[in-house]
């Protein structure tokens, strides 16, 4: 009861450090919002169901040469800090997935310089680089899309870690959907820094629309068979 008090109150201190000017949400005709969710379902329903014997294939192998368990389940931040459970597939080792997470200590916001990922990541398995490599492992987030946690499009899904000490600038990417790709993904996607992604995802923020939408999952499809920008 107390771990769920002190999330809530979380919620609230980042929600009460957004700018009150940038009510995208509310600035956006419901009809985007209607087409945009229509396109969520439509696309989400249609890629499992025509990609289920390639996700059956996909954890069956990740099974065969890295153990149980096929998927990786973590809360992340969503919209207006509302967290959910996202579902990847696994591409490290259980015991690193089982580590206690780092604790970030940053008291203004979190540095431009901040980057996540590493391209030496040891604890990555064979498979798992192979799945980054093509973004294979973000495929069962669709069902997140599926269920209305996250939308195709949209500023990736941070770590509460993360969003916990977000500015007041860097919160407003909270005020959109998440998504499995954004505009951050296809200008960089691994290789820029956290100040890009939020100049990126804030863009987005302020310029969203369908066609936006469109254009960035037309990249995306290009990135991801170039396999640019990955690890």
């Amino acid at each position: 009861m107390s771990i769920q008090i002190q999330e809530q109150k979380e919620e609230e201190f980042q929600v009460g450090k957004m700018d009150r000017r940038m009510t995208v949400p509310e600035r956006k005709s419901s009809g985007y919002r209607l087409w945009k969710r229509l396109l969520d379902i439509v696309v989400s329903l249609s890629v499992l169901l025509c990609c289920l014997p390639l996700l059956i294939a996909l954890a069956a192998l990740i099974i065969i040469f890295s153990g149980r368990p096929a998927l990786f389940i973590q809360t992340r931040t969503g919209t207006n800090n509302k967290r959910f459970r996202m579902f990847k597939f696994r591409t490290m080792t259980v015991s690193r997935h089982n580590e206690k997470r780092h604790t970030y200590n940053w008291d203004e916001g979190v540095p431009d310089s901040f980057q996540f990922k590493t391209e030496s990541d040891t604890a990555v398995t064979p498979i798992g680089k192979f799945l980054r490599k093509y973004s294979l492992d973000e495929l069962p987030q669709l069902l997140n899309v599926l269920v209305g946690h996250m939308s195709l499009v949209g500023p990736r899904p941070e770590m509460t870690s993360i969003t916990n000490l977000y500015n007041s600038h860097q919160v407003q990417r909270l005020l959109v959907k998440p998504g499995i790709t954004g505009y951050a993904q296809i200008n960089g996607r691994s290789e820029i820094n956290h100040g890009k992604k939020v100049e990126y995802d804030l863009y987005y923020v302020k310029n969203c629309s369908l066609l936006f939408d469109m254009k960035i999952i037309a990249a995306t499809i290009i990135y991801v068979i170039r396999a640019k920008g990955a690890y």
